[in-house]
């Protein structure tokens, strides 16, 4: 078995502390059906998760399956959405993507992560989240809490493109457990390691460990 890298044994030991720290986090955009899921996470890019889920409950009482919102004028969806930000891109994405649903997934979601990625609007954090949240496998998603959080906890070196963030992760991060992690980033970027304030570092359960606190790697 191969020794493990000092990496490793520090994301391990990162993700127990957080499992007792928010034992229950789970994605923080409301669905009850998968496609629903897919329609949040477009609508989430430069908008809060809290401001998604208000806005899609008037969306779905107008459109509540993924037939009805095919069939939608896309101007209609962009009225709705609006609030979101980048009204027009995001309505032409959720159009498109339902009538991709529709008419080749027989209105369900396609269970892949390349096909996922083919739909429009779909990038690699959107299609990880999905595999994580809705399939249950294996799932490394890069968000803005991702990325601020595992720089300063020196689990990647300096950079924050999402991609190469995700590839660095996956070598340190046991499989299973990537999704759960990933929600629990968020909830920790939330409320201690914040991004617009000075980190709560003093109550922040890693901070013996963070090198953002002078522990060496």
């Amino acid at each position: 078995m191969a020794r493990k890298t000092k990496k490793q044994m520090l994301a391990e030991e990162i993700i127990e502390r957080l499992k007792a720290e928010y034992p229950d986090a789970e994605c923080s955009l409301e669905y009850d059906e998968a496609w629903k899921l897919l329609v949040s996470v477009r609508l989430a890019a430069q908008c809060t998760d809290e401001r998604v889920n208000i806005i899609v409950e008037k969306l779905y009482e107008k459109y509540p399956d993924v037939k009805a919102l095919a069939d939608a004028d896309v101007d209609k969806i962009e009225e709705i959405v609006r609030p979101c930000g980048l009204g027009k891109s995001k309505a032409k994405d959720i159009s498109a993507c339902m009538k991709i649903l529709r008419d080749q997934y027989g209105c369900q979601i396609p269970k892949t992560f390349d096909e996922l990625l083919a739909l429009p609007g779909v990038g690699r954090k959107s299609a990880n989240l999905i595999m994580g949240d809705v399939f249950g496998e294996p799932a490394i998603v890069t968000d803005t809490h991702c990325i601020r959080l595992v720089n300063r906890m020196g689990l990647v070196d300096g950079f924050t493109e999402p991609k190469k963030v995700e590839m660095a992760l996956w070598k340190i991060i046991p499989p299973e457990e990537g999704n759960d992690f990933c929600h629990r980033l968020v909830y920790h970027g939330r409320a201690v390691c914040t991004a617009r304030t000075t980190p709560y570092c003093e109550k922040c359960c890693l901070n013996d460990i963070c090198p953002r606190n002078g522990v060496k790697k």
